[in-house]
């Protein structure tokens, strides 16, 4: 949610964003058209020094406001996945790497934001990883940990696509954010393969079975990030409807894993409430 969020929710409050950075544009091209994962590890702190020149010593106080909320949500995923490597014996060995990994990418996200924001970033908030009390266990049961991290990287992949329509009259900002929401669908495809390997029955991707949006087997507690995954218009066609490879219809499961459904900001911010304190 982190590129695809900061730049829809300043042209709300700088209309003029896209044109103040048009000239420094070259230089995230160049990095992008690398397409590796090198590049996209670079792109944020290279996104942040273009920011800075676009703006000049300090943003204005709404642009700000705006980072911050951005900030104190990157906050809260690389808190999780920091607290859970911390966690002694909580993640298995063959499973470290790729943990270490996403927890990587998480706390590059908030060393972008606090290097755009400065001394007007927001310092980190309390968190509560138990949700409530709803995952009492999150952080010394490793199936626990699984789950909550199933339920934070789908969300963020539906969040990417929530908001990439914004972005497109801004072709190089919206190509980098999608380089970044295929590396998060990766993520949750990882997270979704290793529950799989210690038993959960769920496949790579979101399939929405049983005619259920909620294919985790976590619950209800969880239920919104998945709202209407199981939906099958698209455009305004059905797609159970189409024609497939096998005969003159499209099997439900199909047409569910076909494609990926977004989130609004609303129901973003609705769904992460519960872990703040």
């Amino acid at each position: 949610m982190n590129l695809i969020n900061i730049i829809e929710q300043l042209e709300t409050v700088d209309p003029e964003i896209a044109e103040r950075m048009s000239p420094r544009r070259a230089a995230i091209k160049n990095i992008t058209s690398f397409g590796s994962k090198v590049a996209i590890a670079a792109l944020p702190m290279a996104f942040a020094t273009v920011f800075k020149k676009a703006y000049g010593a300090a943003a204005p106080a709404a642009v700000s406001d705006v980072l911050n909320f951005a900030l104190t949500l990157e906050y809260l995923e690389s808190y999780f996945y920091n607290q859970g490597a911390a966690a002694s014996g909580l993640i298995p060995n063959n499973n470290s790497g790729y943990v270490a990994e996403i927890q990587s990418d998480e706390n590059q996200h908030v060393a972008f934001l606090k290097s755009v924001l400065g001394t007007a970033a927001v310092s980190m908030p309390a968190f509560d990883l138990t949700a409530g009390g709803a995952f009492p266990t999150v952080l010394s049961n490793y199936d626990t940990f699984l789950a909550v991290a199933n339920v934070f990287e789908d969300t963020g992949v539906r969040a990417y696509k929530g908001q990439a329509p914004n972005l497109l009259g801004n072709q190089v900002v919206l190509g980098a954010a999608l380089s970044i929401h295929a590396v998060e669908a990766r993520h949750a495809s990882v997270i979704r393969q290793i529950r799989a390997s210690r038993g959960v029955d769920i496949a790579p991707w979101i399939t929405g079975n049983a005619g259920l949006s909620n294919d985790t087997g976590i619950g209800a507690a969880v239920d919104a990030s998945y709202a209407g995954e199981n939906n099958v218009m698209q455009g305004g066609v059905d797609v159970t409807k189409l024609p497939s490879i096998y005969g003159n219809s499209t099997a439900y499961g199909v047409a569910v894993e076909a494609f990926d459904e977004p989130l609004s900001m609303a129901a973003v911010l609705a769904i992460v409430k519960p872990f703040f304190k």
